[in-house]
């Protein structure tokens, strides 16, 4: 690493502060391209997904038949570690997903499932229509599709679904006053 010449610093002095400029080193090797070459890769990408666009729904219905699956699991075996573990993955990934594979509403659904599953002192507990009632609403929304026709009904859904989850989480959550604050804080959903 060399030096820096000292012609290479530039010191300007005022009354009350300094400011020292030195040679910006990069400029040496930075090369200049005419606007012909200039890659816009935010161009590529949205075209990239506009590719893939069509095998959206495809893949949100294999996370749907995940989900579908830790939720028979968690059903059939009971609530262990690993089929909690398992819901909750299934529904974060949906809700990380959905929006970028053109179902916003979804991603809300997914939402409202992860906090009951994350929130619930007991899962083993929690009434099993309300865990029951999200994973079909889920499965529901993306067999409709995201169609503007289905917006209203998706947005009453979620708010119905969210209602019932908050509710829920606010009984079993009154005894564990540091948790309940948490669980009763305004919380941004995806899309919020």
């Amino acid at each position: 690493m060399s030096r820096k010449r000292p012609e290479d610093i530039q010191v300007a002095s005022y009354p009350d502060h300094q400011v020292i400029t030195q040679a910006n080193p990069l400029r040496k090797v930075m090369r200049r391209v005419d606007g012909a070459h200039v890659d816009d890769s935010i161009a590529r990408a949205e075209q990239a997904l506009a590719q893939l666009a069509s095998e959206f729904g495809q893949w949100m219905g294999v996370e749907c038949d995940r989900l579908a699956a830790a939720h028979a699991a968690l059903t059939r075996d009971g609530v262990t570690a690993d089929t909690r573990a398992e819901l909750f993955r299934a529904a974060h990934d949906i809700k990380g997903d959905a929006a970028t594979f053109g179902y916003p509403a979804v991603a809300l659904a997914a939402f409202s499932l992860c906090r009951i599953i994350e929130h619930a002192p007991d899962l083993a507990a929690v009434p099993d229509e309300l865990i029951t009632n999200h994973v079909r609403a889920i499965q529901a929304m993306v067999r409709e599709g995201a169609a503007p026709d289905k917006a209203e009904l998706q947005r009453a859904l979620n708010r119905k679904l969210r209602s019932v989850a908050d509710d829920y989480l606010a009984a079993v959550n009154r005894d564990r006053p540091d948790h309940l604050d948490a669980v009763l804080s305004p919380s941004l959903a995806p899309g919020e």
